[in-house]
C-alpha cells in the first residue's frame, strides 16, 4: 500500500514509526513532515489547508490510503473531500469532527445521552459568563468553544482567574475559537486519556494513558499541549474501562449515528476518574499528542490493519494485542513555551541518545539544515523509554534527556510521578 500521513508533530513521527514498520506498507509520504519523519517516510511540501492539492498529491502517487494526524484538517472536512474523490482517508467526517471542534456541541451531546459530564453553561458574551461565574464560585473551568492548539482551556482557582480568561477569550485572543465560550464546574480526581478505535458502529478500546498538561514540576504553570505522558494509566482498570465503554463512548457512538454523523477513526476522551467513576471532560478527534508516542511503543499489533478496519466498518471482529511494559515520554519543549520562544536553535547529540537501551525518540518541531537538527516549535522533542516498570521506563528517558545538548530546550523532571508513587507503595 502506498500511504500518506498527514501532519507534522511528536503524533505524526510515532504513527510514522509504526506504519513503516508495517509489512502492508509500500511507501510511506508524509506531508508536511519534520526531521525525525523524514527517517521514515518521504516527505511532501502541502499545505493541509490546501484540500485540493492533497487530492492532486494522492491521485499522482496512487495512494492507497491517507491518515490524518492532528485536528485542524479534519474539522475543515478533509476526510470528506478525500472520500468524496474517490481516496480511502482515516479519521472523522466534518460533522463527526464536531465532537473536538465545539466544546458546546459535545456538552449538548452529554446531556441529551446522558453521559457523566461536569454541568455547565454555554455564552456568546462575557456578562452573563462573568454573572454565572460569580454565582458558582471558584475553582471552575473556562472553555473555548472551537480549536484553540491546547491553549483554550483555563482551570481558574480564583474568581479573579475566571474573570480574566473570560475577558483574554472574548477579546479575541483566540481568534474564532473563543467567539463562544463553555463555563463548567470543576471535577475533583485523577485524569486519564482514553483512546477507542471506532468504525460508525463498533468500537474497541485502545491503550490508556495519563497525559501531564501544566508546564512546570509538579503540575504548576500554564497548561500546554502536554509535556509528557506514561501508558497504562493505573487508574484506567478493567472496570473503568468497561464502564468508559459503557457509559461514555458508546452512547457518543448511538447519537452520533442517530443524528447522521457516524463516528469513525480514533475517539480520544480525556477522562476524570472521580469517586462516582469516570466522567468526560472533553473528546478530541484524533490520536493525543504525546499519548501517541507511549501508545505506539507498546501496540505488539500492526497498525495498518486496524486504521483500515476502522475506514471500511469491519472492527466487529478486530483485536490487538499490547505489550505489558510500560512506556513514558518526556517533552522537550522550547525555553517560554507555552508563550513566546526561540526559534532555529540547533540541537545536539541526539544520536548517542537514541542509541540507548531502551529510548526512542520522537520529533515534533524539528527541520534539518545543513547537517544540524533544528528546533522550530514549542514543543521539539519526544524522549520515551520502555521498561519493566513506569520506575524503570522514567530512568531510561531521563537518561536519554541528560545526553541531548540543547541549552535552549527545557523538560519536566517529574513525568510519571503518580505512577511510580503507586509502583512503590504496592512493592
Amino acid at each position: 500500500m502506498n500511504i500518506l500521513l498527514l501532519g507534522s508533530g511528536g503524533r505524526e513521527h510515532a504513527l510514522a514509526w509504526k506504519m513503516a514498520a508495517s509489512p502492508l506498507t509500500d511507501r510511506l509520504y508524509c506531508a508536511p513532515g519534520n526531521a525525525g519523519i523524514a527517517q521514515e517516510a518521504e516527505l511532501v511540501p502541502i499545505d493541509l489547508g490546501d484540500h485540493a492539492a492533497v487530492i492532486a498529491f494522492c491521485k499522482a502517487s496512487q495512494i492507497d490510503l491517507v491518515v490524518v494526524g492532528p485536528e485542524a484538517p479534519l474539522c475543515a472536512g478533509i476526510v470528506d473531500d478525500l472520500e468524496a474523490a474517490g481516496i480511502k482517508a482515516f479519521g472523522p467526517s466534518k460533522k463527526a469532527a464536531q465532537l473536538e471542534g465545539s466544546k458546546g456541541f459535545t456538552k449538548d451531546l452529554c446531556k441529551a445521552s446522558n453521559i457523566p459530564t461536569a454541568d455547565y453553561e454555554r455564552f456568546t458574551s462575557a456578562a452573563p459568563a462573568k454573572d454565572y461565574v460569580r454565582a458558582q464560585g471558584a475553582p471552575i473551568v473556562v472553555k473555548a468553544d472551537g480549536l484553540a492548539a491546547g491553549k483554550g482551556v483555563v482551570v481558574a482557582e480564583t474568581l479573579e482567574q475566571a474573570l480574566e480568561a473570560i475577558d483574554m477569550m472574548f477579546a479575541g485572543s483566540l481568534g474564532e475559537a473563543g467567539a463562544e465560550v463553555v463555563v463548567e464546574e470543576f471535577l475533583s480526581g485523577e485524569e486519564a486519556s482514553f483512546f477507542a478505535l471506532c468504525d460508525g458502529v463498533t468500537a474497541i478500546p485502545l491503550a490508556s494513558a495519563q497525559d501531564h498538561k501544566r508546564a512546570f514540576d509538579n503540575d504548576h504553570g500554564p497548561n500546554t499541549g502536554g509535556m509528557g505522558a506514561y501508558s497504562p494509566a493505573p487508574v484506567m482498570t478493567d472496570e473503568m474501562v468497561k464502564r468508559t465503554m459503557d457509559e461514555i463512548v458508546m452512547p457518543t457512538m448511538r447519537a452520533m449515528s442517530a443524528m447522521g454523523a457516524p463516528y469513525k477513526g480514533v475517539l480520544f476522551a480525556g477522562l476524570m476518574i472521580t469517586a462516582e467513576g469516570p466522567k468526560l471532560i472533553e473528546y478530541n478527534a484524533r490520536f493525543g499528542d504525546p499519548e501517541t508516542q507511549v501508545l505506539m511503543l507498546r501496540l505488539m499489533s500492526d497498525l495498518v490493519p486496524a486504521l483500515m478496519a476502522s475506514r471500511d466498518g469491519v472492527l466487529k471482529n478486530f483485536d490487538l494485542r499490547w505489550y505489558p511494559e510500560p512506556a513514558l515520554t518526556v517533552v522537550m519543549a522550547s525555553k517560554g513555551y507555552p508563550g513566546d520562544y526561540k526559534k532555529n536553535t540547533v540541537i545536539k547529540g541526539l544520536d548517542q541518545a537514541a542509541a540507548m537501551d531502551g529510548v526512542e525518540i520522537f520529533h515534533a518541531g524539528t527541520r534539518a539544515e545543513g547537517g544540524v537538527i533544528l528546533a522550530t516549535g514549542g514543543r521539539v522533542l519526544n524522549v520515551c523509554g520502555i521498561g519493566t516498570t513506569v520506575g524503570e521506563a522514567q530512568a531510561r528517558a531521563y537518561a536519554a534527556v541528560d545526553r541531548i545538548d540543547w541549552p535552549e530546550g527545557f523538560c519536566r523532571r517529574d513525568i510519571g510521578r503518580r505512577a511510580i508513587e503507586r509502583e512503590k507503595s504496592s512493592s
